[in-house]
């Protein structure tokens, strides 16, 4: 697909800077830029790649001023990162899979598939499953009984979604996600056995939630597992039965949230996180990569570290951490003078 520089400025709302009917027809890095291809400028560090890239057009900010004369066509934005983001998402929609139903997917037969729908090669849809306009289901999806997909939402590869799991609109679910699977519940008995605790409830995912491949969502044991309004789930995340994710929360890879705990809204929680079950995280915290939480967290706080605690704690008492062994040195000094 080739489009000018004209075109692409009506789709970001940005003016065009040199000649509009130069093409592209790919995306690049401002340092790896060839011709016919298309890049952006917003961090002032790649600021003199401008200068050298063979791109042919580039997207930068109204406020950038130029030291000398550039080869590419600029396209000039309110924010620069805003507008190629734009532009990613509409070369996404551009080359997604087209509406239609392949031969070897199998539907099961009271399922109603709008025109608008999209389901790839031996993709599987149980009974009772509802299926919004425009939805995207890519090859070997399977949808077991009584699912729910909300209007424009895409489901990638390899991707299950267990029975009475709720989907809402604008969602995106990456390859190898598996969403709604029993939760890890177990009851030890008199013989010192673990005998299995039925999973019974289900999960809901609200509208406008990405979730990164190969992540997993447990189905609850009673309730639902829910994922809150515009959360974003990196890949390898495990999030356990009957937890609870605000809406707007970012979590990082590798991140696990045990049983029955709360995470509030709008947090961010770096990656390899661990929050051990029946925890209540509060609204707007931070917390930063490989920490563990063992307790319950406040509203608006940092953390850091293994039982996580005050990141600003932390950060002083790391710098005595470093300064230990000449800490120790000097002490060993102190008492070999003192003995003398």
């Amino acid at each position: 697909m080739k489009f000018t520089a004209e075109q692409i400025a009506n789709i970001v709302n940005g003016t065009v800077e040199g000649d509009p009917s130069v093409e592209v027809s790919q995306l690049a890095k401002i340092e790896e830029g060839a011709m016919g291809s298309i890049t952006f400028l917003a961090n002032l560090k790649y600021a003199p790649y401008i200068y050298d890239t063979r791109a042919s057009v580039v997207i930068v900010n109204n406020d950038l001023k130029l030291e000398k004369e550039v080869h590419p066509t600029l396209i000039r934005v309110n924010d620069a990162y805003l507008a190629f983001s734009q532009l990613l998402s509409f070369y996404n929609e551009q080359i997604a899979q087209k509406a239609g139903v392949a031969e070897t997917a199998i539907i099961d037969k009271g399922v109603s598939v709008h025109n608008s729908i999209a389901i790839g090669h031996y993709s599987i849809v149980g009974k009772g499953v509802k299926l919004g306009k425009n939805v995207v289901l890519y090859p070997h999806v399977i949808l077991e009984d009584n699912v729910c997909i909300g209007d424009n939402t895409i489901i990638h590869s390899h991707t299950i979604v267990h029975r009475d799991t709720q989907i809402g609109s604008q969602c995106e679910i990456f390859s190898g996600c598996v969403i709604g699977a029993d939760g890890f519940g177990y009851a030890p008995n008199e013989a010192g056995e673990y005998s299995k605790i039925p999973q019974t409830g289900n999960v809901i995912i609200e509208d406008h939630v990405d979730i990164g491949a190969n992540s997993t969502i447990d189905r609850a044991t009673l309730g639902s597992t829910k994922i809150g309004f515009g959360v974003k789930l990196d890949n390898q995340i495990q999030i356990a039965h009957n937890v609870e994710i605000g809406a707007h929360t970012v979590i990082a890879a590798q991140s696990g949230v045990a049983g029955s705990s709360k995470v509030g809204k709008h947090c961010i929680i770096g990656g390899q996180v661990g929050i051990i079950g029946h925890l209540k995280v509060g609204d707007h915290v931070r917390i930063q990569g490989q920490s563990g939480v063992t307790s319950n967290i406040k509203d608006n706080t940092a953390l850091y570290g293994t039982p996580a605690f005050d990141f600003n704690q932390y950060s002083k008492s790391y710098v005595y951490f470093k300064r230990f062994p000449a800490l120790v040195k000097r002490l060993e000094a102190l008492e070999k003078e003192r003995t003398q």
